[in-house]
């Protein structure tokens, strides 16, 4: 299985300019990202994707690879897309969040592993949350599953209740995504839907259109950096 892994890195952000450009203890953040998701050993090519000559260009300074991409895409899903589609022998895209610099290259792997079923069209992961706190945390994005490990639902608010019976562990997504090649094609075609717009949340869209989203469990923790802005 050949599987291309890119890190969407996009330099305006009206929240944080230039954060991929971050020091964090004398590398940048997309340098900490990049080396991190690097010692994956199940991706076969790893790219950063960007909009920036000056992310482009520090990327290579430091032997990494990048591609130049629209300034006009939407989300990283989509500047995903326009790199994989020059890749047509790739099987599995895996998209990395540029903002993760402490990225665990075990988390890819598990992520990956779902594609072993030649059923899985979207994988991606979660956690059971341990602190109670991240239920009522709208940056933590909780997920519902089936018995059969696909997501019913995404929310920030607290699912399925504010109170859970003992039986049921809660489970908060983390923002790691792969696709099969041509599904990554398709759902980048997908016209936003209501669902979407009310939580902020891209993967409601896919669900929406009739897309199954399998998860893959990790107990494996990626510690959130505070920058400061």
């Amino acid at each position: 299985m050949k599987v291309l892994g890119i890190i969407p890195a996009r330099y305006a952000s009206s929240r944080f300019p230039g954060k991929p450009l971050i020091d964090l203890k004398g590398k940048s953040m997309i340098q900490r990202v990049y080396e991190g998701a690097r010692q994956c050993p199940d991706l076969s090519e790893l790219i950063v994707a960007t909009d920036d000559e000056r992310i482009f260009e520090h990327v290579l300074s430091f032997g990494g690879k990048a591609k130049m991409t629209s300034p006009n895409h939407h989300s990283g899903t989509e500047r995903c897309q326009e790199v994989a589609a020059q890749y047509e022998e790739v099987d599995v895209v895996i998209n990395i969040q540029g903002d993760e610099p402490l990225v665990n290259p075990r988390q890819l792997s598990e992520l990956l592993q779902l594609f072993k079923n030649p059923n899985v069209a979207i994988g991606t992961l979660v956690i059971p949350i341990a602190d109670l706190e991240d239920l009522h945390d709208k940056n933590r994005i909780k997920v519902v599953m089936n018995q059969h490990g696909e997501a019913l639902c995404f929310s920030r608010n607290c699912l399925p209740s504010l109170t859970f019976p003992s039986e049921i562990v809660p489970y908060r997504h983390i923002g790691l995504y792969a696709y099969r090649h041509e599904v990554l094609a398709e759902i980048t075609q997908l016209p936003p839907c209501a669902w979407e717009k009310s939580g902020s949340l891209e993967q409601l869209r896919w669900l929406y259109a009739g897309y199954a989203i399998h998860t893959a469990i990790t107990h494996l923790e990626t510690p959130h950096i505070v920058t400061g802005k």
